[in-house]
């Protein structure tokens, strides 16, 4: 390397570490000590907007890692009696709140995030060191991966437990797999195979391959599954990605389903309605799910509450995220 370019280096080493220098003690003054907006730009002899900016920068360049301890989400008396209700472990209640709630709005994705955010929050109480974790695929799942704080667990392994599958509306499957692994420092295993065949027989000759075998046998090592579950609405996203036909979609309501767990059907009690489509998928099924009996459910809102209702009769989850409007509807009867 000749002098210039050496003393170019150095110059951009020195120049990058002041600039972190100078946001790490923007953050520090008001996160540690307190300090407003407006003070912390006379002490620094900036702009406001240059203070805000500061601190903007300092979480996306993770020089600040904002934590909340999940389990404060778990001491409600809501929490408490949705747990003993259905016999769960810890439950999770993310509070909307009425001041989300504009009339221009999406609902339905506000709600899916904060219920994630708080997901995302409480993987840190629910994951331990050494657990190997199956993740599965969905609008929630991706903004949970988006929001998990990058913070190591030892010894962790994530696995994708769902087959690949392309949509313009979220992420793919191996990518949520991906994030969660590296926010968290663990490794990560993701599954080699699309999500549906085109034929029973494709499916069963993928499934035999070495390479694949080997995969979907991960399966039996898991300590822990987080998924989120679908409803069986008209433009649910099963049908949009074409895992499913409408013809078959159809079908599958027509038996009784009411929700989409992990790919598949499951009725009002939770049970799994086996139909065609089940032959031509690559994936963890209901079966090894509810044998693990360490589930963690992420999910919310009013449309997804019979859904919800059923996934929990069906014996799959331990931990539950929900929303606190949900949560109510739980706790209903009706």
């Amino acid at each position: 390397m000749s002098d210039l370019a050496q003393a170019l280096e150095t110059q951009e080493r020195t120049h990058s570490q002041r600039d972190d220098s100078v946001l790490a003690n923007a953050a520090l003054l008001y996160y540690k000590e307190g300090l407003t907006q407006n003070e912390i730009a006379l002490r620094l002899g900036v702009s406001r907007p240059t203070v805000i900016n500061y601190l903007r920068l300092a979480r996306e360049q993770n020089i600040v890692d904002i934590r909340i301890n999940g389990a404060s989400f778990a001491v409600s008396s809501l929490s408490k009696e949705l747990r003993d209700k259905y016999g769960l472990v810890d439950v999770y209640v993310a509070e909307f709140g009425p001041d989300r709630r504009s009339p221009t709005a999406n609902l339905s994705t506000l709600r899916n995030q904060h219920v994630a955010r708080v997901g995302a929050m409480a993987l840190h109480e629910i994951l331990q060191p050494g657990d190997v974790v199956g993740v599965a695929w969905g609008e929630t799942i991706h903004f949970l991966a988006e929001e998990v704080p990058r913070r190591k667990i030892a010894d962790l392994t994530v696995c994708q437990m769902i087959g690949s599958m392309t949509s313009p509306l979220i992420s793919t499957a191996e990518s949520c797999a991906i994030r969660i692994s590296s926010r968290l420092s663990a490794d990560c295993y993701t599954l080699h195979a699309p999500a549906i065949l085109t034929t029973p027989e494709l499916a069963e000759a993928l499934r035999n391959e070495p390479v694949i075998r080997t995969q979907l046998e991960k399966f039996n090592s898991f300590d822990r599954t987080i998924f989120s579950v679908g409803n069986c609405d008209a433009d649910t996203h099963i049908v949009q990605t074409s895992i499913t036909s409408k013809s078959e979609f159809d079908w599958y309501t027509a038996q009784g389903a009411v929700g989409v767990l992990c790919g598949r059907f499951i009725d009002d009690d939770g049970n799994h309605i086996i139909g065609q489509m089940d032959d031509r998928m690559i994936g963890i099924t209901l079966s090894e799910v509810k044998s693990k009996g360490s589930g963690v459910l992420v999910a919310g809102g009013p449309a997804k509450l019979n859904a919800i209702r059923a996934t929990l009769k069906g014996g799959y989850v331990s931990h539950l995220v929900v929303d606190d409007d949900t949560a109510r509807g739980l706790m209903s009867e009706q």
